[in-house]
């Protein structure tokens, strides 16, 4: 054991240590001084120093990114595409017959229907029209996103590998369907770094009231990666990050002083085990400080005008709300915050479809169309990549009995519907085709990791180089395969 803390010491010793030190707090002042959108900070033309453990292809951007910023919106649980983008009138004809064996073979079903003997397909009772010069169908269920369908890039051809929710939402947001991977958020942070030191570079909101489902926090989490790269989640309330507030009797001078104090045993240990998450305990504590000034001010609200929550909704005056979300979300954006993941639960409709799914549709309708049009007129929806999706479809059969205004519909990986506007995406663009059924894709086909891919090019980085040294072996977002989808791109 003495031998090897000796080799460590001769790896990295306290000189060493102490111009590494300067270098990097050379580079933070000069990036301070120039600002963050400067070329030698947010600009990212100079190379980010690597962090400890960085792989040497990770040096910033890999060529000029079109976005900068994201906000994603995901719909967990699974939104039906038949009763949203994917217009299917040829299932008229077919309602309430069977489905031929020679569809439903071709994809998996859950163990749900394990037990149901018939497999009647099933019309979606709601109504759809054509919309924009894209001719986009769009269904009554969401009348304002219907209004924005020329500001969209809709993707009706996505297909996944997994089945079931909790595999589905890590594949979508980590690249891999069992837990302990990075999510996207994290991969952004570790590649890019952020352009507002005084907020997380990645910060996550649920909606809240809207479901029991569950919802693992693995879906935001660092995975491998140091830990200063994960998920920060803003609650509803006057408490948005929990512990951040001083206790009572502490004053912010007391606080500094005792985190100057931490850092520099922080420091020592580092000069003795060069362990890099110790380097992430310090940035935390750091960032912690910060967010004490820089987070209240944020999440204020109480300066918005009237028709910031005409466009979202009454919703958005009531914190925790989707629609308040939303508007927090803009706000991030305004402030560099490089990826803000918002989750609204309650999708997952085996049962009671149209009844649930119209309240689902409602209470983010208006919102998310009011995001991006508010992106836009403040001029940052050019570099701001707004998502949309769940993690899977749904079948085109009904799960459960059929009856004239009821049914459900079980989990389908074999094609599903996502949006994406602004952040150099092609606006006006419908891009895909399923089959007359909507069970498989036919046309343009998008794989997840295809999706991850061209999101990943969008912010300037190739998936291919964006990795990490982890366990042996070279990780990276779209693991072994994936390829952009130029045709997305404008």
């Amino acid at each position: 054991m003495e031998d090897e803390v000796k080799k460590i010491l001769g790896q990295l010793n306290r000189r060493d240590f102490l111009t590494k030190a300067g270098l990097g707090l050379g580079s933070i002042a000069l990036g301070s001084l120039l600002g963050p959108g400067s070329p030698a900070a947010g600009g990212r033309q100079i190379a980010r120093r690597p962090e400890p453990g960085q792989d040497e292809f990770v040096k910033g951007v890999h060529f000029s990114p079109k976005a900068k910023r994201i906000i994603y919106l995901f719909m967990s649980g699974g939104p039906s595409q038949l009763e949203t983008f994917d217009y299917k009138p040829a299932l008229a004809k077919w309602h309430g017959e069977e489905i031929p064996d020679s569809i439903r073979g071709t994809q998996r079903n859950s163990g749900m229907v394990a037990g149901q003997s018939t497999f009647p397909l099933v019309q979606s009772i709601y109504d759809f029209k054509q919309y924009g010069r894209s001719g986009a169908w769009v269904s009554e269920l969401l009348p304002y996103t219907a209004q924005i369908v020329d500001e969209l890039c809709i993707v009706k051809s996505v297909y996944t590998e997994a089945i079931n929710h909790e595999p589905a939402v890590m594949f979508v947001q980590t690249g891999s369907q069992q837990s302990g991977r990075p999510s996207m958020g994290s991969w952004l942070s570790y590649g890019l770094g952020s352009d507002n030191e005084n907020l997380p570079h990645f910060m996550v909101m649920i909606s809240k009231g809207v479901s029991d489902q569950p919802l693992s926090t693995a879906a935001w989490a660092n995975g491998f990666l140091p830990s200063h790269h994960q998920g920060v989640q803003f609650r509803a309330g006057k408490d948005p990050v929990l512990y951040l507030r001083n206790p009572y009797g502490v004053h912010k001078e007391d606080r500094r002083r005792a985190l100057d104090r931490i850092k520099e045993l922080n420091e020592h240990q580092f000069t003795l085990w060069g362990d890099p998450e110790i380097q992430s305990r310090i940035n935390q504590y750091e960032m912690a400080y910060k967010m004490q000034t820089s987070v209240p001010e944020a999440v204020d609200v109480s300066k918005e005008p009237d028709y910031i929550y005409r466009m979202y909704g009454e919703d958005a005056r009531i914190p925790g709300t989707f629609a308040a979300n939303c508007l927090l979300a803009r706000r991030m954006v305004e402030r560099d915050v490089k990826f803000i993941q918002l989750y609204h639960m309650g999708w997952d409709q085996h049962g009671d479809l149209p009844k649930n799914i119209k309240k689902q549709a409602r209470d983010v309708d208006q919102a998310s169309a009011a995001l991006v049009m508010d992106l836009k007129q403040r001029g940052l929806l050019e570099d701001t990549l707004v998502v949309w999706g769940g993690e899977f479809g749904r079948t085109s059969f009904s799960q459960g009995k059929l009856t004239s205004d009821n049914y459900g519909r079980d989990h389908h990986p074999g094609c599903f519907t996502m949006w994406m506007a602004g952040g150099g995406t092609r606006p006006g663009l419908v891009h895909g085709e399923t089959d007359e059924f909507s069970y498989n894709v036919v046309r343009d086909g998008v794989h997840v990791h295809d999706f991850q891919a061209t999101l990943l090019h969008l912010f300037g980085l190739d998936h291919e180089r964006l990795v990490f040294k982890h366990q042996g072996r070279r990780y990276r977002l779209t693991d072994v395969h994936g390829h952009v989808v130029k045709a997305l791109l404008a």
